[in-house]
C-alpha cells in the first residue's frame, strides 16, 4: 500500500489491523523479499495476512524498483498479492495540512502546495500500475475506514466483495461507486407528513415506494441486471462491486431499494453488504427542494 501523504494511507492500515492483518508502515523497500519470503515461519502455520505500508519517506524508495520488485513477488505461485494506491486531490491535501499544521515530507522548506506536487511526480509511475485506487478527496475517515472493510473483510479468499448503498445526491455523489441508479422519478414520501421523518426502513414508506406504478417495472428490471451482470464480473476476476442507489436526501426511497435489492440478491445467491451514507441525515426542506423540482 502506498499512496500520497495525507491522503489516509495510515488510517487504512489501522483499519487492516483491527480485522486481525500484520501492518508494517514504512518497511525498507530492499528488505520486503525478505520479509514476504519469512525463512523462520513454519510452512505449515497458517500466518495472518500482511500489509506493507511505504511512502516517499521509506528508505530506498524508488518507484521503478519497487514495481519491479513487486511483479517478481506476485509471479510467486505461493503470494497472493493486491497493490492499492491512496490519492486525494491536492487543494484537499493541503487544507489537511493546513488544518494539522504537520509539515509535508517533501516540502523541504517549500509551501506545501510545492511538496505536494513534487510527491505526486513521483508517485504517479505507482498510481497507473496499481490494482486498487481509493480517492479519499471527498471522503470522511470513516468511510475510508468503511470502504477499506468492504475491500478486505471477507472470510472467502477470492470472493468477489459486493456493496449495495444508499446515498442522498443532494449530498453529493457517492466517491466510489461501479453502477449508481437514480430512484427520484419515484414519488418522494418525504411530501407525505406522515412519513417525512420515517425512512425507507420503515414498513409505511416501503408500502408508499411500492404503490408508484413506476417501482415494479424499473426495480425488476434493475434486479434482473444485476443477477446477469455481477457472475459475469466475477468471472472477468473484478474483485470489488461497489452498487448505489440514489434519491434526493438519501433517507427514504434509496434506503428502501438498497435494502430489497440486497435481500434479493441474498436470494440469488449472492453476499452483498449494505451501507447506508445518509440514513442519519436530518430530513430538510433546503435538501428535498421543491415539490416540483425532486
Amino acid at each position: 500500500m502506498t499512496g500520497m501523504s495525507g491522503a489516509g494511507k495510515s488510517t487504512a492500515l489501522d483499519v487492516l489491523e483491527d480485522l486481525g492483518w500484520e501492518t508494517i508502515d514504512n518497511f525498507p523497500v530492499r528488505l520486503l523479499d525478505r520479509l514476504v519470503t519469512d525463512p523462520g515461519h513454519a510452512s505449515d502455520t497458517p500466518r495472518a495476512p500482511l500489509a506493507i505500508g511505504f511512502d516517499s519517506r521509506t528508505r530506498g524508495f524508488v518507484p521503478a524498483e519497487i514495481i519491479a520488485l513487486v511483479k517478481d513477488l506476485a509471479a510467486r505461485a505461493d503470494i497472493a498479492l493486491t497493490f492499492m494506491f491512496i490519492d486525494c486531490d491536492g487543494d484537499e491535501i493541503e487544507r489537511r495540512y493546513n488544518e494539522t499544521r504537520r509539515r509535508h515530507p517533501m516540502s523541504d522548506g517549500r509551501p506545501v502546495k510545492e511538496g505536494i506536487a513534487a510527491e505526486r511526480e513521483l508517485l504517479e509511475p505507482l498510481r497507473r500500475w496499481a490494482e486498487v485506487v481509493i480517492d479519499t478527496s471527498a471522503m470522511a475517515s470513516n468511510e475510508l475506514q468503511a470502504h477499506v472493510r468492504d475491500l478486505f473483510e471477507t472470510g472467502e479468499s477470492g470472493a468477489m466483495t459486493l456493496t449495495v448503498s444508499s446515498f442522498g445526491f443532494a449530498r453529493g455523489m457517492p466517491p466510489i461507486a461501479d453502477l449508481v441508479f437514480d430512484m427520484r422519478f419515484l414519488d418522494n414520501p418525504y411530501w407525505d407528513e406522515a412519513l417525512r421523518e420515517k425512512t425507507g426502513q420503515d414498513p409505511e414508506v416501503g408500502q408508499h415506494i411500492e404503490r408508484d406504478p413506476g417501482f415494479a417495472p424499473v426495480y425488476e428490471k434493475i434486479r434482473d441486471l444485476l443477477v446477469d451482470l455481477l457472475p459475469r464480473y466475477a468471472s472477468q476476476g473484478k474483485s470489488y462491486v461497489h452498487i448505489a442507489f440514489g434519491c434526493t436526501g438519501g433517507r427514504h426511497r434509496s434506503v428502501f431499494t438498497a435494502e430489497r435489492m440486497a435481500r434479493d440478491l441474498r436470494d440469488a445467491g449472492f453476499s452483498p453488504t449494505v451501507r447506508h451514507r445518509n440514513l442519519a441525515s436530518r430530513a430538510a426542506d433546503e435538501i428535498e427542494g421543491e415539490r416540483q423540482g425532486d
